[in-house]
């Protein structure tokens, strides 16, 4: 497998370190080795390429930031676990929508760990439970090199979904890892967050 950088953010400016992705993907070259950024953001909405502005259903005061993937509006916020991939699809021999896949197992497969049934639902990427939203992802791809990525949800406040359409989707609902498996304090978050990468390195497998 190509080598991995894991770089652990902690609770991170989405701007700048949006802005730090884009950097790092024009700057790259064949021989840069693939990262996996993981963090946590300040309350934020982000809207997709495509996104629009009819999905922001209320101003909650939590500001909204026009980017560059795909996809409608989410929220980040903390509790809520990010992954950031920033790859090199055509030396991984990936496909956007095989990682897409991957990405998705990888999610299945931990919330299988923590003893929760994660699924994917049609027309909708990300993963859910019980019919609710637990997991959120966009890519965007530019040069065969992708960033941007995912997140999980996992001991958040929730209320601000309440103000958008997830993902685009009205009335979807929403829900987290704190739901069935109780809190988590940063010890069992930091835990999480090395199976998360575990199981992903295991998907990127090719």
């Amino acid at each position: 497998m190509p080598a991995l950088v894991v770089r652990r953010l902690g609770l991170t400016d989405y701007q700048n370190c949006w802005r730090a992705m884009q950097r790092f993907t024009a700057e790259r070259s064949a021989a840069t080795t693939d990262e996996v950024w993981l963090c946590q953001h300040p309350p934020v909405f982000t809207q997709g390429m495509a996104g629009k502005p009819e999905h922001l259903l209320h101003d909650i005061g939590v500001p909204v930031v026009q980017i560059d993937r795909g996809g409608q509006i989410t929220y980040h916020g903390p509790g809520q676990l990010v992954t950031y991939l920033l790859l090199d699809l055509k030396r991984r021999n990936f496909k956007v929508r095989g990682l897409v896949t991957r990405i998705e197992q990888t999610l299945i497969d931990l919330l299988a760990e923590c003893a929760v049934a994660g699924e994917r639902m049609s027309g909708a990427p990300g993963v859910y439970v019980q019919g609710a939203k637990i997991a959120a992802l966009g890519l965007r791809v530019k040069n065969s090199c992708c960033f941007h990525g995912f997140s999980l949800n996992v001991d958040m406040d929730l209320a601000p979904y309440a103000a958008i359409n997830p993902c685009g989707y009205a009335g979807m609902p929403v829900t987290q890892l704190r739901a069935f498996c109780g809190a988590y304090d940063a010890d069992r978050m930091e835990a999480l967050s090395q199976r998360l990468l575990d199981k992903l390195q295991e998907n990127l497998h090719d």
